[in-house]
């Protein structure tokens, strides 16, 4: 077992627990066991366990982002210093004296992705499940805590006429279901990121200089991110689409309470 291997394996285990748990009780309340709506609801409820896990998190990156905002008078006054001085010399004194300032209030202008950093390993575990469940039923074995049969349920399973298992580029199943349904989630994934970033921006960065390099490094994020998501969409199985879609969601969902508040 390689490094990364050894490393994801409790990962994997988690998640996989979670999923199973989820399962047994949905199955528990009457839902068919190898319905693919009764493993959607299984993932969604994943979220809704890791999500909760993260509120301490999102509620310490909202005081960071709170910060933010308090030193945003500090911030312009540092920029008007260096305003028109497009030297080297000057910009890396610019940018040196932005961390400072910055470590002196204990924020930095990335801290809305401390929640998406904290989650990766998370969501790297359900894709390598997920992803391995087709050859785990080939050779009729389980993966993580998924015992065999369910392996064989899951590899199965569909919504919407699209294989839990089956992606946008490997294929599986009904390649129109997989597109459609793949392309609405992955569309919903990238308004979600897109809007979420800026909320973010528009509270941290207001009254910022629009050519500030700290607005710059915003902008950045703000396009690069749903870039990233819809790219890597292609790669995901609909099953990972699913929980990622769902926790675009929840984090716009949590965002817009907080933009609401003074």
């Amino acid at each position: 077992m390689d490094f990364l291997a050894a490393v994801m394996e409790p990962f994997r285990w988690l998640v996989s627990v979670i999923m199973v748990a989820f399962h047994d009780g949905l199955g528990a309340a009457g839902m068919p066991p190898g319905d693919g709506w009764t493993w959607t609801l299984s993932i969604v409820g994943l979220v809704l366990v890791i999500r909760a896990a993260l509120v301490p998190v999102f509620l310490a990156q909202v005081r960071a982002q709170r910060r933010m905002r308090l030193l945003q008078p500090d911030l312009k006054e540092l920029q008007d210093k260096y305003k028109g001085r497009t030297d080297q010399a000057s910009r890396q004194a610019l940018a040196q004296e932005q961390m400072a300032l910055y470590r002196k209030h204990g924020t930095n202008p990335f801290s809305a992705c401390l929640p998406l950093l904290i989650q990766a390993p998370f969501f790297l575990a359900l894709f390598q499940v997920l992803s391995g469940i087709t050859s785990a039923a080939r050779q009729d074995q389980g993966i993580g805590a998924l015992g065999r049969d369910q392996v064989v349920q899951f590899d199965s399973s569909s919504i919407l006429g699209a294989p839990l298992s089956a992606s946008l580029l490997h294929g599986g199943g009904d390649p129109t279901a997989v597109a459609v349904l793949a392309v609405a989630m992955i569309l919903v994934m990238i308004a979600c990121q897109f809007l979420t970033q800026k909320l973010v921006t528009a509270r941290t960065m207001a009254g910022q200089d629009l050519d500030s390099p700290l607005m710059r490094q915003q902008r950045i994020l703000l396009y690069v991110l749903p870039l990233i998501f819809g790219v890597g969409g292609i790669f995901f199985p609909i099953g990972v689409l699913v929980y990622w879609t769902v926790s675009n969601l929840w984090t716009l969902g949590q965002q817009s309470l907080v933009s609401r508040r003074p």
